[in-house]
């Protein structure tokens, strides 16, 4: 039995965009295939949220198709790929990285004997590739 791979050639590049047979539904200029991505009210002044079941939140404040937005959603695509690799995990209690286990209680969590305000750039979970 023969098996014959088809002739068609894709993705393709036009005008330096890459062209594909793919078609991913955009609901606005932050959608990311595979990552929904909800425009909600976060309190506090928080501009995004990553969550366990793979979606991320964005304050309804960014104006879309930002230089800030773009920077919030690339921020917390940091935290799903660090979830999806088991780098980070977290509860209502708590927060893991790398193995080790952080008490989380009222918007706070427990590192190295103090406790610091969830988001804090102290955090090894925090600090971006490009910062």
């Amino acid at each position: 039995m023969g098996f014959k791979l088809g002739s068609e050639r894709s993705p393709a590049l036009n005008k330096g965009q890459v062209e594909s047979n793919f078609s991913f539904s955009q609901r606005d200029d932050s959608s990311v295939p595979g990552t929904p991505i909800l425009r909600k009210d976060l309190e506090g002044g928080i501009l995004g949220e990553s969550n366990n079941d793979g979606s991320i939140f964005i304050s309804h404040e960014l104006e879309p198709g930002s230089q800030n937005e773009r920077h919030v959603v690339m921020h917390e695509m940091v935290h799903q790929t660090d979830m999806k690799l088991g780098k980070l995990k977290y509860t209502d209690n708590s927060v893991t990285w790398n193995g080790k286990t952080h008490a989380r209680q009222d918007g706070m969590i427990e590192y190295e004997g103090q406790w610091l305000p969830e988001g804090d750039k102290g955090f090894p979970w925090e600090k971006m590739p490009w910062e």
